[in-house]
């Protein structure tokens, strides 16, 4: 069985902290930053993390914290997230729990959720 130790999983995911500052919820799954940002885009909010720390299942994980105070900028059905360091690099994408509509001007919220490696095997 393979091995690698809890830091060499964390650095990733530390990095991801330390860099991804902003929350994007999106009608479609962004490829770039742009997409993200601009095409795909309903709104944004601020990003708050907890970890890393242990997976669920094996590995670790980072857990980006609920949105309580998303900022609606167009009216749509959001389906996807991007996290983002709001000035030019996407990080990270992945669907919503479940879609929401949301309505320009209005507020959106999120469920914390996580972004996980697994062990290596």
């Amino acid at each position: 069985m393979a091995y690698l130790n809890d830091d060499l999983l964390d650095l990733p995911l530390q990095a991801l902290e330390d860099s991804a500052s902003q929350l994007n919820i999106c009608s479609s799954e962004p490829a770039t930053y742009a997409e993200a940002t601009d095409t795909y885009d309903l709104g944004d909010a601020s990003t708050a993390f907890t970890g890393p720390g242990a997976g669920d299942t094996s590995g670790r994980k980072t857990t980006i914290d609920a949105i309580t105070d998303g900022s609606v900028s167009a009216t749509s059905t959001a389906v996807f997230w991007a996290l983002t360091d709001g000035t030019s690099t996407l990080f990270a994408t992945g669907s919503l729990t479940t879609s929401q509509a949301v309505t320009a001007g209005n507020v959106f919220t999120t469920t914390a959720f996580d972004i996980e490696i697994p062990d290596a095997e």
